[in-house]
């Protein structure tokens, strides 16, 4: 009861404008300012988290992107070193002496009078071929279909491989011929490709695949650098010829040549588990090793005496704040006990 006489006595003495100010505007401001700092707390709060995911996914995605792009080019690496390149390709130039008219018993001057021959440089210093990978190795002539040719038969086909010395290291001796065709066929065949022979774009001619070597493998300590070609006839006719050496892939060579996409996504994620492991591996040896735990303990300490010397500091504030609420309610004590002390002297003087 005398609580609430007093807090009616305290609202008349304040007056209806300082009733209403602590009543209600100060409450009002001060649920408003409250607001406002709690949802500033929430969204600076939400910001840093959004801001610490989004830099944890950046190094996730830096880190992982690395790791790919080396597995792609360890892939890419040992593709080049153990895969050779599929085929050599050289051409020939054929050369011969000539017949005149006092030589091979010939009066018109017309002919060869040596077999045709040609020199083909493989390569310089470095080795062209890989060792321990079998190569297939063929010349291929175009011939035409001549009189002469048709009339020529069976002919040899001769190569001699060359070291940098100038030593004989590898020879073979092939025969070869046009292939036959009898009458009826070549009437019919002339007959159906005379428009194409007309207009040029077809030629009566065929292609002598001569193969020199099915299995060759070149020596470790003297490469092939040069290699020599003959045809033993003088009554060949040639429109060009070509030196090709073709690697013959088996086993996993064979896998990635022929089938380079499921070769290189079964080689990268290899790759990938291979890195992974060195990695967690690593991190593992890392973690556990006495120089990353003494540099745990180390930052540990440090923050235990940071909270130490924050929280003292923290204690005597409050400390200091708690005394200067003491001493202000002391004054308003004693001005409260003086100003009823005026008020009771001038009530006796009235008296």
């Amino acid at each position: 009861m005398f609580q609430i006489f007093s807090s009616l006595k305290r609202t008349v003495c304040m007056g209806p404008r300082e009733f209403v100010r602590q009543r209600f505007k100060l409450p009002l401001v001060k649920f408003i300012h409250d607001t406002i700092n709690l949802y500033k707390t929430r969204t600076q709060t939400g910001v840093n988290h959004i801001r610490e995911i989004l830099f944890r996914g950046t190094v996730v995605a830096l880190i992982t992107a690395l790791l790919v792009w080396l597995a792609i080019f360890m892939y890419v690496a040992f593709y080049y070193a153990y895969v050779p390149t599929i085929s050599h390709e050289r051409p020939v130039f054929l050369k011969f002496r000539a017949c005149d008219t006092n030589s091979c018993g010939s009066g018109n001057g017309k002919g060869m009078c040596s077999f045709p021959s040609a020199h083909i440089k493989l390569t310089e210093r470095q080795r062209l071929l890989m060792l321990g990978q079998p190569y297939k190795i063929h010349l291929d002539l175009e011939m035409p279909e001549s009189p002469a040719n048709r009339d020529l038969g069976m002919f040899m086909v001769c190569a001699d491989f060359h070291g940098s010395g100038g030593k004989v290291l590898a020879n073979s001796c092939r025969s070869a011929m046009l292939h036959y065709r009898g009458y009826l066929l070549d009437t019919l065949y002339k007959l159906v490709f005379s428009p194409f022979f007309v207009f040029g774009s077809s030629e009566e001619k065929q292609n002598i695949h001569v193969e020199l070597f099915s299995d060759f493998e070149e020596i470790e300590s003297e490469p092939v650098t040069d290699i020599f070609i003959e045809i033993q006839t003088t009554h060949i006719e040639i429109y060009s010829a070509k030196f090709l050496i073709n690697a013959r892939f088996t086993g996993l060579r064979f896998l990635m040549y022929n089938w380079p996409i499921f070769s290189a996504a079964i080689g990268i994620t290899s790759n990938l588990v291979f890195i992974a492991i060195v990695c967690m591996v690593s991190w593992y040896q890392i973690i556990n090793s006495e120089e990353y735990q003494h540099l745990l303990h180390n930052q540990s300490e440090r923050k235990i005496l940071q909270d130490f010397d924050s929280g003292s500091s923290n204690s005597s504030l409050d400390e200091d704040t708690s005394l200067l609420e003491e001493e202000k309610h002391l004054r308003l004590r004693k001005g409260r006990s003086g100003s009823k002390d005026f008020i009771e002297e001038i009530r006796d003087f009235d008296c």
